[in-house]
């Protein structure tokens, strides 16, 4: 199950640097957007990747794809390739922020998700100030979503 918060983010407000932190290059494609049916590249990994309907809590599903594989599958997916550089943040209590500065066409999008243990957890977590508009409840930036053309 997977539980999470969406937050947009105005870059100039960051309290800190994100070239500070670790930094994952993504590539994804959706083969299916309901259900979510998605492949990744992760740096030098790959993957299939399900998802259940929802909006702060859904299933997931990955499932480890060679490199053939996902090259096979690439010409596939419908709609754009999303290409985004990733920065993983420390936060307190355990919790980390995935900060996603998307590429290309989708620039300067930047999205910060936030997983949590459970739907409590998430339901009562004040985000600070500078995470932004939370869009957790709205499909427009879902990944799969932002893929359509």
């Amino acid at each position: 199950m997977e539980i999470e918060r969406k937050f947009l983010v105005n870059t100039k407000q960051l309290p800190f640097q994100p070239e500070d932190y670790p930094c994952r290059h993504i590539e994804q494609g959706y083969l299916c957007t309901a259900p979510v049916v998605r492949i990744r590249r992760d740096n030098d990994e790959y993957f299939l990747t399900y998802k259940s309907k929802g909006l702060m809590s859904r299933e997931e599903y990955n499932l480890p794809l060679t490199k053939e594989a996902y090259e096979h599958l690439v010409p596939k997916t419908d709609g754009r390739i999303i290409r985004k550089k990733r920065y993983v943040i420390p936060l307190e209590n355990g919790l980390s922020l995935e900060l996603d500065f998307f590429e290309e066409d989708l620039s300067p999008l930047v999205l910060a998700e936030i997983e949590f243990p459970d739907e409590e957890t998430a339901g009562s977590y004040e985000a600070p100030k500078w995470l932004g508009e939370d869009v957790t409840y709205s499909t427009q930036y879902h990944n799969s979503s932002l893929s359509k053309v």
